[in-house]
């Protein structure tokens, strides 16, 4: 009993510490700059380091509950359980709402407490200042949801003692991924806070120029890598635990990490003109706001509980909050944005529309209507139940009618793009430039016609792969003849490394969605059966009990070679069952085998229903992913070329800025 005690005294401790450190923070340095207390100002970082320390202190007790199995505890009753294995165990504590945003707390401390420390030698920077006072005004407001309506430390109702909890849902924890996809999506929800919040410093304090977007660059590129990396496990995971052969099904959670990496990507892009060109400040702006204030939304529609979903929690008590602070978010910026309008305007403009500014405006075009497609169909369901009380649904169709027009117009700018001068190009430079992407192009589409692609939507997307794939190539075989391989160093470079993982991307998803065949196939021990150029063989059915679940699993011999093991898991604590699939990978396609789980097969029986699909080129989603990443690394450091300056790298003395 006292050690139960101890994990909801001293959790709750640590949150209010973190709300206690944020709040106070906020409103201390806020005065400071006010009050040109420049020695008040050096005492920001410590609030960020009190507040790191409230929120490890939770999450250690938190952890520490579930170890022990507290069940004095209502979140540990939730999801805790003896017989869960301790990597689950670890991972249940995002399992469920309060764990979720106690993971989330702690993230975004981690964060407040990093940017105090890179700034901490100008903490005098009225830009730095405002920036930790943004950044604690949001750790405060998560931190007092969590000690608050979405408490984890909450006392649960007697039980006895014999009592065991459920366990985490099944879903969660049958794969590794769950281990690492929510904290690495975490991590890019929430590092977008960063950028954001010296975004609304540059509008509070009038410095709207470049300045604060070299203070936040990298930051943005991390977490927009990060958020691409945790949306890439989460598509993995999918495809290896929910059985039905795919790795996106539009569901609305899903959407909801989509949204900020479309903005957010529109941003990184954006950037490099008002950098280069000192333009479209307002639309880079806004395009944070709106990156920030979606993963608001993304919350909310991930915990409020108004989805039904397997990626959704349970309905909580917090959706008012988090509709509030979106909100306020909102609201707030575009009143700062219209406060600021005079010194947003840009000094330059667009020469012509075909050079690299003008494709890269074309891109935050296509990026924004893309947002936007998403938004509608993930919020009209919500707006007609709010509004005429019944229930609607706008369904994968709607989504990839309206997507993919979209993304064939993005993969035909990214080969357009690489070749662009800035300000204006000519006719004869871009057919030079243009000569072999065009070419390449036309390899691709020549190749997927003699392998039987078929469907205009599919060749045109091989053709722009091609032309695409072929631009960002170009740029490089330039790049390491003039520098050799340190010549992939560099933004630019790496943002051509980038591309080419996702033109692997982008043609992994034509193959798969535009060819994938299935079938239920009955199989029976001794007898080989044939479909779609493989031979299925049932060897024998099995079962495996523990304390934990009971695993039904079918030994198949796939093409007389390999066996593998679809199954059908039934965990004994809940009373749920989910089907595990089985995949034969290769380069050019997968044998995905899923046990049919309307008929749960026998241990010792002769006979099974195989579903099995056969999916081209699925493995070049994650060969394009890690590409990706190798891209965003060599992207985040300055090329040998580029010697990048800190514009503001000396600090501006509190009070400056009303002197502009």
């Amino acid at each position: 009993m006292l050690a139960a005690s101890l994990n909801s005294a001293l959790g709750n401790a640590g949150l209010l510490l973190m709300l206690s450190a944020t709040t106070f923070g906020a409103f201390a340095t806020a005065f400071s700059i006010r009050a040109r207390a420049t020695r008040t100002l050096q005492h920001a970082p410590r609030y960020a380091w009190l507040a790191l320390a409230g929120a490890v202190l939770s999450v250690i007790m938190m952890q520490r509950a579930l170890i022990t199995r507290d069940y004095s505890l209502a979140y540990v009753q939730q999801v805790g359980s003896s017989a869960t294995p301790a990597l689950y165990n670890v991972a249940a504590m995002w399992s469920a709402l309060e764990g979720s945003l106690l993971l989330w707390v702690l993230v975004l401390a981690g964060f407040t407490a990093a940017v105090a420390w890179r700034f901490r030698a100008r903490t005098d920077d009225p830009l730095v200042g405002w920036a930790l006072v943004i950044m604690f005004v949001v750790s405060a407001f998560f931190a007092f949801v969590s000690f608050g309506p979405a408490s984890p430390f909450a006392a649960g109702p007697p039980v006895g003692l014999g009592f065991d909890g459920p366990g985490p849902n099944p879903l969660l924890q049958n794969h590794i991924l769950v281990i690492f996809h929510p904290p690495l999506l975490y991590l890019g929800y929430i590092g977008f806070t960063v950028p954001f919040a010296f975004a609304i410093a540059a509008l509070i304090t009038g410095r709207v120029g470049e300045g604060w977007l070299m203070e936040t660059r990298r930051w943005a590129l991390f977490s927009w890598a990060f958020l691409t990396i945790g949306i890439i496990l989460g598509g993995w995971w999918a495809y290896e635990v929910l059985g039905w052969g795919g790795v996106w099904g539009w569901d609305p959670v899903e959407n909801a990490s989509l949204l900020p990496w479309l903005t957010g990507t529109a941003y990184i892009h954006s950037v490099l003109v008002q950098e280069r060109r000192g333009m479209l400040r307002v639309w880079n702006i806004s395009l944070l706001i709106a990156t920030f204030a979606l993963t608001i939304l993304g919350t909310f529609i991930t915990r409020s509980g108004i989805i039904n979903s397997v990626h959704a929690f349970s309905a909580g008590d917090i959706e008012g909050y988090l509709l509030g602070f979106f909100a306020v978010v909102v609201i707030g910026s575009l009143i700062l944005i219209g406060w600021r309008g005079d010194r947003l305007r840009s000094p330059g403009a667009i020469d012509s529309p075909v050079s690299r500014e003008g494709a890269f405006l074309a891109n935050n075009v296509l990026f924004t209507a893309f947002a936007f497609v998403v938004l509608l169909g993930t919020l009209f369901p919500l707006l007609i139940e709010a509004l005429e009380d019944r229930r609607t649904v706008v369904g994968a169709p709607y989504f990839d009618r309206m997507s993919t027009p979209l993304g064939l117009m993005l993969l035909f700018l990214m080969g357009i793009a690489p070749v662009l001068p800035w300000r204006k190009a000519s006719t004869e430079l871009l057919r030079d430039r243009l000569f072999w992407p065009a070419w390449a192009g036309v390899g691709a589409l020549a190749f997927a016609v003699l392998v039987g692609a078929t469907g205009w939507a599919p060749l045109l997307a091989f053709g722009l792969a091609g032309f695409a794939g072929g631009a960002a190539i170009r740029q490089l075989v330039l790049a390491t003849r003039r520098q050799g391989w340190r010549g992939l160093v560099g933004r630019a470079n790496g943002g051509m490394v980038v591309h080419l993982g996702v033109i692997l991307i982008a043609v992994g998803l034509a193959s798969s969605n535009s060819f994938t065949h299935s079938a239920n196939i009955p199989v029976t021990v001794g007898t080989v059966q044939s479909w779609g150029g493989h031979t299925f063989e049932l060897i024998e059915i099995t079962e495996t009990l523990d304390d934990r679940a009971s695993v039904v699993s079918a030994q198949i011999r796939l093409d007389g070679g390999r066996t593998f093991a679809p199954a059908i898991t039934t965990y004994l604590q809940r009373g749920e069952t989910i089907g595990t699939p089985s995949v034969s990978t290769s380069l050019t396609k997968d044998v995905y085998l899923t046990l049919d789980g309307t008929v749960r097969p026998l241990p010792g029986s002769t006979d099974a229903t195989l579903r099995v699909f056969v999916k081209p080129m699925i493995v070049w989603l994650w060969i394009g992913s890690g590409l990706m990443m190798l891209g965003t690394l060599l992207a985040a450091f300055p090329g040998r070329r580029r010697r990048p300056t800190d514009p503001v790298s000396a600090p501006v003395p509190v009070g400056a800025e009303q002197q502009r």
